[in-house]
């Protein structure tokens, strides 16, 4: 309602909502991935999903090098990403739950706490969700490949913050374990944290409060010749909102991003 206002007072809006995003001639950008898009603007940028942003982290390099031809995401997402209704109903939940009383949902269709639901948004076209179809269109927008296939599964889980994401992809080009870990430590925002013997992989408790994605549990998948399997966590309020809007704010007015 507001955004073509400001933007015919000669504002240039930084949107993190829905709105905007699919629009063909809103730029839907993740900095690391597509500024280069910011210059097409016509007075509004678009920041993607939070769940979108840690995946297509990852993906990113993996498509530059090797073209990705095929996705399949099962996002773990956090509670915060529903909002302080969401944060403060699995608080109240473990609360009751600890004191051995009824656990009643408020705000969750179901008990989240100590529980998982497979159910964010919507459901819609094919049996899928809002969220999922989210996930769907912007990775194939930010990644400039429409044709990508992406099959997802969206789960409330009952954590604070961040989102993890376990992915699978297939690409045209086979990638190795080594190649895909040496794209991932070269790509600005991603970490690597990738050392089952020291049981050394990202967490949701280790990685919230940074704006890093961090990726492990790298391994091919033994069922294609050129599939690849890893894990991947953000902070969904920082990289996956806050810290990329800002991020986009300074391309806008000509500040490289730095380290964070």
């Amino acid at each position: 309602e507001y955004v073509p206002l400001a933007v015919r007072a000669g504002a240039v809006v930084v949107d993190k909502s829905n709105a905007f995003r699919m629009d063909p001639a809103v730029p839907l950008v993740v900095p690391e991935i597509n500024a280069h898009a910011v210059k097409g603007h016509q007075g509004i940028v678009a920041s993607p999903n939070c769940t979108t942003v840690v995946t297509v982290m990852p993906l990113a390099p993996l498509h530059r090098a090797a073209r990705i031809r095929r996705v399949v995401a099962t996002s773990y997402q956090a509670v915060s990403g529903a909002g302080v209704n969401g944060v403060e109903d699995l608080r109240q939940q473990t609360l009751a739950w600890a004191r051995g009383e009824a656990v009643v949902p408020r705000y969750f269709a179901h008990q989240i706490a100590f529980n998982l639901i497979p159910h964010i948004d919507q459901f819609g076209e094919g049996g899928y969700t809002g969220e999922e179809w989210k996930l769907v269109k912007e990775t194939r927008k930010i990644l400039e490949a429409p044709d990508l296939l992406v099959s997802p599964t969206t789960v409330r889980v009952p954590v604070f913050t961040a989102h993890s994401v376990a992915v699978n992809v297939e690409t045209e080009e086979k990638v190795t374990v080594a190649r895909a870990r040496e794209l991932f430590e070269r790509f600005p925002g991603l970490r690597v944290w990738d050392d089952p013997d020291q049981s050394r992989y990202p967490m949701p408790v280790t990685v919230e409060g940074q704006d890093d994605c961090v990726v492990g549990r790298i391994r091919e998948d033994f069922t294609s010749p050129r599939g690849l399997n890893f894990w991947v966590v953000g902070d969904q309020l920082r990289k996956g909102a806050a810290t990329n809007a800002v991020q986009i704010a300074e391309l806008l007015a000509g500040i490289a991003p730095g380290p964070r």
